[in-house]
């Protein structure tokens, strides 16, 4: 023991011997791995365990960074992150651009406006600190002008953002929505082709999506919605995907795919209200009324949108529960109130509202007012109903036309849009134009709404059977340079 003692001295091998044995387990433990020059390499065959997941913070930051919904939980730890590392750090632009894309999707999430303001302080904060350079401040604004419904300026901060980084790729999805807004088709495809161009993935997808529904192209948007969905990488944003693809049935009518849709993205993240009120509409058009009145109702609990309290009040209107239709409609005017305190726009649907439930009159000033800023086709539908409904025809079918019409860019196939074509050409006396919008609108949804799509049915029936003066004749001469013959 003794001489043992006198060789580790002589070597420097100072190192007890318990030491030694965790320092040979450490390195057995490490399959196949051999130290090379100071440096660990793994021999063929080594087993690495993987990275660790990020964990929820990590997963909200890298979802509000790129775009893409995160769960609510989620975002509740990364704001409170974000607020404690500011307490501290209160000059660093990088934490307050996070912090303000975070406010943004609380706010979306929740329809609580409240969030919109501290998010632009934030937003504005981080620019203030970091003016050049700082794309994602600049990213951050143009969303929150989109969850604001402010296309304009959506417009304006994504376009300042892709002039500091042209291959931000985010950017271009902003955009995109954007000028789909303000009824610019030409300008989103552009920007599209170019996102497409720079990224692909599941977000990008869903854009692409949402591109393609405009264009009526319904098999092509379903597709890429179903891509989007398969690929996700977060459980919130697979169901804010299958919610759309969802959205997406719906339209076309298909009430069971709708409602699997649905139910499969509430399965996924409880917290999104809008598949739940999918859930209602869809449950509604398939006669299962008591379950669509909860579905609706648990909505509105946790995400009281104006547009859910429209639907749920034309709903009970269906049923003949008239007091029960007031109380959603008083809900829907309290909430476009009190969004507007956080600065969103709620014409459109406050203006939709006013045309079929209160003042015709108003919901044409309101509407006209919101075609000047921002003329898209949901506008323009819009409005042309409002003009319907307040007795002006002539000028409402111009509207009508714009958003029906792929001559005039309406190319997205909507049965509402082609139901209010359709009885402002009836009112015209324009017969055959009518039946053809009519039955388009019931060939598109038969159940497009609990209102409206018996009243398109009524119309139908009430205008009968084509007249032979409503029938082209292909048996008369056709002229080519001013003759006959």
């Amino acid at each position: 023991m003794e001489m043992h003692e006198q060789e580790e001295a002589r070597t420097g091998a100072a190192a007890p011997r318990p030491a030694r044995r965790v320092l040979a387990a450490s390195v057995a433990g490490v399959a196949g791995a051999a130290v090379l020059g100071g440096a660990l390499v793994l021999l063929p065959g080594a087993r690495t365990a993987p990275p660790p997941a990020p964990g929820p913070v990590a997963q909200a930051r890298d979802a509000v960074a790129s775009g893409v919904p995160a769960a609510l939980p989620d975002l509740a730890l990364l704001i409170t992150d974000r607020e404690a590392r500011l307490r501290t750090r209160p000059r660093d632009a990088r934490s307050w651009a996070v912090l303000g894309a975070a406010y943004v999707e609380q706010g979306r999430r929740t329809a609580e406006a409240a969030y919109y303001p501290k998010a632009e302080r934030a937003l504005r904060t981080s620019l203030e600190l970091r003016a050049r350079r700082n794309a994602p401040a600049l990213d951050g604004l143009a969303a929150l002008a989109l969850a604001r419904r402010d296309f304009p300026a959506a417009r304006r901060w994504g376009e300042a953002a892709r002039k500091r980084a042209p291959k931000r790729w985010t950017t271009r999805a902003l955009l995109v929505e954007a000028y789909t807004g303000l009824g610019d088709h030409r300008a989103a495809r552009r920007t599209l082709a170019e996102l497409m161009k720079l990224h692909s993935g599941p977000a990008v997808l869903a854009r692409a999506a949402a591109v393609y529904r405009d264009r009526g192209w319904r098999e092509d948007a379903a597709a890429r919605l179903a891509d989007a969905a398969a690929s996700a990488g977060a459980p919130a944003e697979r169901a804010a995907y299958l919610e759309r693809a969802g959205q997406l049935a719906w339209e076309r009518g298909d009430r069971e795919a709708a409602l699997r849709h649905f139910q499969e993205a509430v399965r996924t993240d409880p917290d999104l209200r809008a598949a739940q009120a999918g859930q209602g509409r869809a449950l509604a058009a398939l006669g299962r009324t008591t379950e669509a009145l909860a579905a609706y109702r648990m909505a509105l609990a946790r995400q009281p949108c104006p547009e859910y309290a429209l639907e749920l009040g034309e709903l009970y209107e269906s049923l003949g529960l008239a007091q029960a239709a007031r109380v959603q409609y008083d809900l829907l005017r309290e909430r476009v109130r009190q969004a507007a305190a956080g600065g969103v726009d709620g014409e459109l649907v406050l203006g939709r509202f006013e045309a079929d439930h209160a003042d015709p009159r108003a919901a044409v000033r309101r509407l006209r007012t919101e075609w000047r800023r921002q003329p898209g086709t949901a506008v323009a539908d819009a409005l042309g109903w409002a003009l319907h409904r307040a007795g002006r025809d002539e000028e409402a079918l111009r509207f009508a036309r714009i958003a029906t019409d792929r001559v005039h860019g309406g190319e997205v196939r909507s049965a509402l849009y082609s139901y209010h074509r359709g009885v402002i050409e009836r009112a015209l006396e324009r017969y055959g134009p009518a039946r053809r919008q009519l039955q388009e609108a019931l060939r598109i949804n038969p159940y497009f709404s609990p209102v409206h799509a018996p009243a398109a049915r009524a119309a139908l029936a009430a205008l009968g059977e084509p007249q032979v003066r409503d029938v082209p004749d292909f048996t008369a001469p056709r002229c080519r340079s001013g003759r006959c013959g």
